[in-house]
């Protein structure tokens, strides 16, 4: 009797993380989840809706915002409100088969999340530098391909770690024991994390260096003698849609629309050689009042760029690249953290490390599935306006009813 009530307290000592130095954290963690859990889901199940009322948004490109969104849905629904039981009780009240279900279920999507921020970054630089090679690899058959790989890739590298899972009382929730099956783990933990790092800033910086050479190309063709004349619509407009500013079928480059002006001004000066022939058959009067020669003012300012375009392309290269360090800083912020903590709890076996400290670095994670709808779908206009309209309605009734108060009390 005494030995099945010591086993029993043991079993209940491993599934506990209470501790004096986490007594008051715990209530900031559980004010922080559930707030996280709140925005995250509302954030999420708006672009839903907006996906499904808009048919405008329902484009390739946007699948994987979808897919991501999807991702950040589950872990708001099923991992938060478990976390943060957690953290309340300070001890796991599942069991050990839910506890290597929620680390299973942690891990597979933290993984697919990775990999769609990957394949939204690398969809972004084929879009605005070589549209050909992203229609044919983010094809209908492509994009399937691709989302179904990340959610069958994260399932395969992750169930040999089925028996691997524990409760880290340091972080008071169910994970992956790095020591079990050595080195496997970190090394999927590195490949996952760091080389997610790498894959998004490489996109994105090649995303910025594209526009930057695009804008340059265009002020080196407005100033330009034969171009002096001609007024060319701002590359960077025109390239950067990939879900940003633009719709996503104006994604043509600096060098077709520089092409296609060429061919529009050997058009028009062959039309003005033959109405010049014509012109000659006549009088000469006719000729002097039919072709009037332009002032000095009027063709100063033909050739002189207008400043508003060339503003216009300083706020759109500010954009692009305000954008692409959000993202990059999004990530490092949400991610960055989360894996040093677990690479440091593998070190320090003596527990040097406060454990609010791995509690913090867990929390911070969660802001990823609360900012990644403002990263990927509310700085894309066509999300932006479809959430106003969505808010919009929300708030109709509410709106009348104030209106029908405020009309009944005057």
């Amino acid at each position: 009797m005494v030995m099945n009530c010591t086993n029993l307290t043991t079993r209940q000592d491993d599934f506990s993380c209470n501790s004096t130095s986490v007594e008051g954290y715990r209530y900031f963690a559980v004010t922080w989840g559930c707030a996280m859990t709140i925005i995250g889901l509302v954030g999420n199940l708006m672009t839903f809706l907006a996906f499904a009322l808009q048919p405008h948004l329902r484009t390739r490109f946007n699948m994987l915002i979808l897919n991501l969104s999807l991702v950040d849905l589950l872990s708001c629904a099923i991992l938060y409100p478990v976390s943060v039981d957690a953290y309340l009780y300070l001890s796991w009240r599942g069991g050990r088969l839910w506890c290597n279900i929620f680390s299973m279920v942690f891990f597979i999507l933290n993984a697919v999340s990775i990999g769609t921020l990957c394949l939204i970054a690398g969809a972004r630089y084929l879009m605005v530098a070589k549209r050909a090679v992203f229609d044919r690899v983010f094809s209908k058959l492509g994009l399937s391909l691709l989302i179904i790989s990340q959610w069958a890739l994260g399932l395969v590298t992750h169930c040999p770690l089925w028996d691997a899972n524990l409760f880290a009382q340091k972080m008071c929730i169910c994970t992956i024991n790095l020591k079990r099956y050595h080195p496997y783990p970190i090394i999927l933990l590195t490949f996952y994390f760091l080389g997610g790092l790498i894959c998004v800033g490489t996109f994105y910086f090649l995303i910025y260096r594209h526009v930057r050479k695009s804008a340059q190309a265009l002020r080196r063709h407005r100033f330009s003698p034969r171009r002096s004349r001609k007024r060319p619509a701002s590359p960077v407009r025109d390239t950067i849609d990939s879900g940003i500013e633009s719709s996503a079928t104006n994604t043509c480059g600096c060098e077709t629309s520089s092409q296609n002006e060429i061919n529009s001004e050997r058009s028009s000066q062959s039309a003005q050689s033959s109405a010049a022939a014509e012109s000659a058959t006549e009088s000469p009067s006719k000729v002097v009042t039919t072709s009037p020669s332009p002032t000095p003012a009027l063709a100063n300012a033909s050739s002189s760029p207008p400043r508003s375009t060339a503003s216009g392309e300083d706020e759109e290269k500010t954009h692009v690249a305000v954008m692409c360090l959000a993202v990059l800083l999004g990530f490092v912020f949400c991610f960055v953290p989360f894996t040093l903590m677990m690479l440091l709890g593998e070190f320090d076996k003596h527990s040097r490390v406060p454990q609010v400290f791995y509690m913090f670095c867990l929390n911070i994670s969660w802001i990823s599935s609360c900012i990644n709808p403002v990263l990927y779908a509310v700085m894309n206009r066509q999300f932006r306006q479809a959430y106003i309209v969505l808010l919009t309605r929300a708030a109709a009734p509410f709106t009348c009813l104030w209106v029908s108060r405020r009309d009944s009390s005057t």
